[in-house]
């Protein structure tokens, strides 16, 4: 399991309006390219958004489904990225001081991903997963929306 922590200077309620903007992964998941579509209900349970993640000319195009959403207080996700594997990733947000502490826990969400994610595997996607915390903090704290990275 990957776990991140990071402490985000606005209210949990604003945390959970930048994750609930499909579009704003594009931007603070590191690896992701841009959104494609999201369903119209997205944070609900079983919603969906259409994603293309990569590195310069490699693109993989699939989808991330919410598994579980509590706002403004958690909301977990299924990312799919096949053929490189899949995650569940948990983002639990709670009130610390006058803003937020945020936790993001990683882990695979599918059995052949279990037996790639090695404890080295686990050491790089935290260290990936500190950038996205920094940007999630950046757009929460900013105010934007942002479509990618580029």
């Amino acid at each position: 399991m990957a776990r991140n922590d990071t402490h985000i200077d606005v209210s949990p309620e604003r945390v959970f309006e930048v994750l609930s903007d499909p579009d704003n992964y594009g931007y603070w998941v590191v690896g992701s390219k841009y959104i494609r579509d999201a369903d119209p209900d997205f944070p609900a349970p079983g919603t969906k958004f259409h994603h293309t993640v990569g590195f310069g000319p490699l693109e993989i195009k699939d989808h991330t489904t919410v598994l579980a959403s509590e706002p403004p207080r958690m909301l977990k996700l299924r990312a799919k990225s096949r053929p490189m594997g899949t995650a569940n990733v948990t983002m639990e947000i709670e009130p610390e001081g006058t803003g937020s502490h945020v936790t993001m826990i990683e882990d695979a969400g599918d059995p052949l991903t279990a037996f790639v994610f090695q404890p080295l595997t686990h050491l790089l996607v935290r260290g990936r997963n500190v950038e996205s915390l920094n940007r999630l903090r950046e757009l929460a704290e900013g105010g934007k929306s942002r479509q990618a990275a580029g």
